[in-house]
């Protein structure tokens, strides 16, 4: 079994700091460890080191942790990779797994989930090494007939037994006569029920079997008599199904009539990811609509005094227009009053407008992004919400900032969220300072949100950004707004940070990078 010193670890992230953190925290547990800056680099350092694990980033410019994965997979399968994802991302996170990868891991990545993600992987290597030097083993000594392998299998009967993949293995007449402890707890079967006595028909729906017997033969999921990551549903007890991904393999020559050997990985723990991603799309937008709710309450106000002084004009107007025809000082008031209701109306619009671009609920749509007119928008959004909680608003965007490629809405999102926290963290009043600058040295643009609150106290300051914490009552917000903006940050290549002391508020700065 390989050592501890012998692990080798390639570590794919495009931000520096992350690399160098966990390079430290890698480096103290014992492993050696390479890094790369993007997925092209990570690749060729896989190639050249050959090491047993990679831990990739899902989200960087060009090549991304997908693309990094299927391309390690097709080179070398055995090697675990293990992906970090944001909170948001779970889709990715599922497709990840799909493609056989080891684990994922959500940011920000604490050593606690790093080190057990990394002993998974451990395991996972180890055991398919075991199994794969033991096959090898078989086709050395050319084994004439399943029996043989039993035989040669006591020898090494706590290897499979252990393994995390559920094994199965049948004779020539699809007998089971392999079926490790997994198989037992995957499917609700001991081995005394099965082993001898069921065939393959019975782990399988009507027409399952000779589809997957169909597809082993043929080349199009790992080469003839072969079978990889090819998913299909098996039966356990009480005809309970249960999604897998399977790989398979005919250890003797199948054309002579051998028999084959199954690995199957539950997906029951995937499918309850995917659901949990629904639920998250929904929870996400739940948490957009009460911001939208509060954005609601206060636009009722503010859109009613315009309205109100629309109306009173129009009626003005029809009263002179009833009185006879219009002199010239009355047309030219006539034409004031056409100008202010023109400017209110448009007002109107406006705030309606952004009210609807920010509630709609639509895919995301990645283009270029006016920084003057993003903020313009979320100032229209949040202002009336701001004098009636007495905050002073002090905007400071500076000219000429090049435009962002990025989802509107989504960035829009991030900004009222932040203004929200603000005008939560302001209950007394206070000043909200809202600016936008352009770093040509980091070829980025940073956003801030800086309030004159009470502050995060440092004991929170760790944990702000995960799913569901939060320090309001019950019923004020279900913690998602920031893990949010970090979960959306990640998704536009940015980052979010924050800067605070008790007593002297809060500051919050999104970075994105300009193309």
């Amino acid at each position: 079994m390989t050592g501890l010193e012998d692990w080798k670890v390639v570590l794919i992230d495009d931000e520096e700091d992350i690399r160098d953190i966990m390079t430290i925290a890698l480096e103290d547990a014992g492993y050696e460890v390479h890094t790369a800056h993007n997925g092209e680099s990570g690749i060729q350092k896989t190639v050249e080191i050959s090491p047993q694990i990679v831990i990739t980033d899902i989200r960087m410019p060009g090549m991304n942790g997908i693309q990094v994965l299927e391309a390690i997979k097709k080179h070398n399968p055995d090697i675990e990779v293990i992906v970090a994802t944001a909170f948001g991302e779970m889709s990715l996170a599922i497709r990840a797994l799909q493609l056989d990868a080891s684990d994922f891991i959500t940011k920000p990545i604490n050593d606690e989930t790093l080190h057990l993600a990394l002993k998974r992987a451990k395991e996972r290597y180890t055991s398919r090494k075991q199994l794969k030097d033991y096959t090898a083993l078989l086709e050395r000594e050319k084994a004439e007939t399943v029996q043989e392998l039993i035989k040669t299998y006591t020898f090494q009967k706590n290897l499979i037994e252990s393994s995390m993949d559920g094994i199965l293995g049948c004779d020539e007449n699809e007998t089971i006569v392999i079926f490790n402890r997994s198989m037992e707890q995957m499917l609700g079967y001991s081995k005394q029920e099965v082993l001898n006595k069921m065939t393959l028909d019975r782990f399988f729906l009507p027409g399952e079997k000779d589809r997957l017997k169909q597809e082993l033969a043929g080349e199009r999921y790992g080469g003839k008599n072969r079978l990889l990551l090819f998913e299909t549903t098996l039966v356990g007890s009480s005809d309970k199904t249960i999604p897998v991904q399977v790989s398979a393999t005919a250890p003797l020559n199948q054309d002579q009539g051998g028999g084959l050997v199954f690995f199957f990985r539950d997906l029951r723990e995937i499918r309850k990811l995917e659901r949990e991603v629904s639920d998250q799309a929904r929870i996400l937008h739940q948490d957009k609509m009460m911001s939208l709710g509060k954005l609601a309450a206060s636009m009722v106000h503010e859109i009613n005094n315009p309205l109100s002084g629309i109306l009173n004009y129009i009626r003005l107007m029809i009263r002179i227009l009833s009185t006879g025809q219009l002199s010239e000082d009355r047309r030219k008031k006539f034409l004031d009053y056409l100008k202010l209701m023109e400017n209110e109306t448009h007002r109107c619009s406006k705030i309606v407008s952004s009210l609807l671009t920010f509630s709609r609920k639509s895919p995301p749509s990645f283009g270029q992004v006016r920084i003057d007119e993003l903020l313009e928008r979320c100032v229209i959004l949040s202002q009336h919400k701001l004098q009636l909680q007495n905050i002073q608003l002090i905007s400071d965007t500076e000219p000429n900032i090049p435009p962002v490629i990025g989802d509107f809405n989504q960035l829009q999102q991030c900004v009222i969220n932040l203004i929200f926290n603000a005008i939560d963290a302001m209950p007394e009043g206070g000043k909200l300072y809202l600016s936008a600058a352009y770093d040509a040295s980091k070829k980025q643009v940073m956003i801030s949100v800086k309030d004159t609150g009470a502050g995060i106290p440092p004991k929170n300051l760790p944990h702000i950004f995960e799913p569901f914490f939060t320090t309001k009552q019950e019923g004020y917000g279900v913690g998602l707004g920031l893990s949010t903006v970090y979960g959306i940050m990640e998704r536009h290549g940015g980052s979010v940070d924050v800067e605070s002391k008790p007593g002297d508020g809060a500051t919050f700065r999104l970075r994105i990078p300009v193309e």
